[in-house]
């Protein structure tokens, strides 16, 4: 990754990743793609290369990124859908021109134009919100229990319990954090 920028937490829906660019949300924030090269750093590790990306796509990007969240939030919560966070990934979807392609290894991939475009990329990013928001993957929308964290994140484990967004990041802070009130307080009961 670029210099002077925070690493991106990459997993495997790319929808909750990218509400992943802000993480930290509860705490001392981290925008992880603060310019917009950076957003076509995090476009092209994801599959969505782009060759540039304008100050006003970016705050386009950022306002599907903080709508998917409150979505993804609302949904995992099981609360109403903020209509304007609807609005905003819909408008996005319909936005794009990409297409799935299927690998020669069996797995889709997204094929952008060649002259494409963020808006283009980020209807991908939508399309993959509604599939999960709407419930059409096999998996369970959850937030993270890091109280500074509280990311959205889709969780595909067998038991659908997982409880952090990332274990090796929001998990063992509070592994961690456990560990160290428990060495100070060593009579205390679990």
């Amino acid at each position: 990754m670029r210099d002077g920028f925070p690493d991106f937490r990459l997993g495997s829906v790319l929808a909750t990743s990218f509400t992943g660019t802000l993480s930290e949300r509860h705490g001392s924030a981290v925008e992880r793609i603060p310019t917009p090269q950076r957003l076509v750093d995090w476009l092209t590790v994801s599959g969505l290369a782009v060759d540039s990306c304008t100050p006003a796509q970016l705050d386009l990007a950022r306002e599907l990124r903080e709508s998917i969240h409150a979505a993804a939030t609302a949904a995992a919560l099981q609360d109403a859908l903020p209509a304007p966070a609807v609005q905003v990934i819909n408008d996005c979807s319909a936005q794009g021109r990409a297409a799935a392609i299927l690998t020669p290894e069996g797995r889709r991939q997204w094929r952008l134009s060649p002259a494409s475009r963020v808006e283009d990329a980020l209807s991908v990013v939508a399309a993959d919100a509604i599939s999960i928001i709407a419930g059409e993957r096999d998996g369970k929308l959850a937030l993270c229990a890091s109280p500074t964290c509280r990311a959205a994140f889709f969780d595909t484990s067998q038991s659908r319990t997982r409880k952090w967004c990332d274990m090796n990041t929001c998990g063992n802070r509070q592994k961690k954090a456990r560990f160290h009130a428990k060495q100070r307080n060593p009579g205390s009961a679990e």
